[in-house]
């Protein structure tokens, strides 16, 4: 049986040194492939080498902890040639006590800055059982593992923008010049982050917005909008066919427009009948 392997990715060189250390002592057995700095490169990393451990830090530049292991979930190969289970997966974290409760709510394992060596040993006890609980599954079900479905189901709760006190907003405000054009939410068919702005698509127009998605979702009414994937949010009436590709992909056809939009696997849960 080949050694267990594992990815870091952490900011702070001596925090990566520090834990890299401590694991050194607390499982020598496992090879730690490489130790990255930012979530981009986390999830490059993690795709290339295909680790059977992921270390990631939740402050990272660019991309959070928690970003960069949706995103890999959403990409990571299921089929092809050499095609590995989804990692094991570990947040190390300096939260607060409330965060760190969300996350043994979702029974996602982590561990908290300054890593001790008897926590460390509790995470490394644990990555035993779920390797070897894999390991056994996997000539049954093959890449597409329930460690997936259940890291999924994690992730959408940890992602989960909280719920505003406010109403739901009933229209937006978009600046076009020197003018502020105000559009009903209802005439909304989706919105989808596009670099520094946020595209709103009704019938026939298009605006911009200079506010974040990730801001904005949580005013908007969630039994009306949908997420579908990290970037795009469609209101559920404005829904006209749901698609499958030969690969196993969902996406949407909307009333009105013809673009077709991709649904990750992290919100696929929402259309079960497909």
């Amino acid at each position: 049986m080949n050694p267990p392997t594992a990815l870091i990715a952490e900011d702070e060189p001596l925090l990566a040194q520090a834990l890299l250390a401590e694991l050194g002592q607390a499982w020598p057995a496992l090879q730690v492939l490489r130790t990255v700095g930012d979530g981009v490169s986390a999830v490059e990393a993690a795709l290339a080498l295909q680790p059977d451990v992921l270390f990631f830090d939740i402050r990272m530049p660019g991309q959070s902890g928690l970003e960069a292991a949706a995103e890999l979930a959403d990409t990571w190969p299921l089929d092809g040639p050499g095609a590995k289970p989804f990692p094991a997966l570990v947040f190390v974290t300096a939260y607060d006590q409330y965060a760190v409760q969300a996350f043994e709510a979702q029974a996602v394992d982590y561990l908290l800055k300054p890593v001790q060596a008897a926590r460390l040993q509790k995470t490394v006890s644990k990555l035993h059982s779920t390797l070897a609980n894999t390991a056994q599954a996997a000539p049954k079900t093959g890449a597409d593992d329930t460690l997936l479905e259940a890291t999924l189901a994690q992730l959408r709760s940890l992602l989960a923008p909280a719920a505003s006190a406010a109403p739901p907003l009933q229209v937006l405000q978009a600046s076009i010049g020197n003018s502020i054009h105000i559009i009903p939410v209802g005439d909304v068919l989706y919105l989808e982050a596009a670099d520094k702005y946020l595209r709103v698509l009704t019938t026939t127009q298009e605006y911009l917005l200079r506010t974040p998605l990730k801001e904005l979702l949580p005013q908007l009414d969630a039994q009306l909008f949908w997420q579908i994937h990290r970037g795009t949010v469609v209101r559920v009436q404005a829904i006209r066919s749901v698609n499958r590709d030969e690969a196993g992909r969902l996406c949407l056809t909307l009333h009105h427009r013809s673009e077709r939009l991709p649904v990750s696997r992290l919100y696929a849960h929402r259309f079960k009948a497909m």
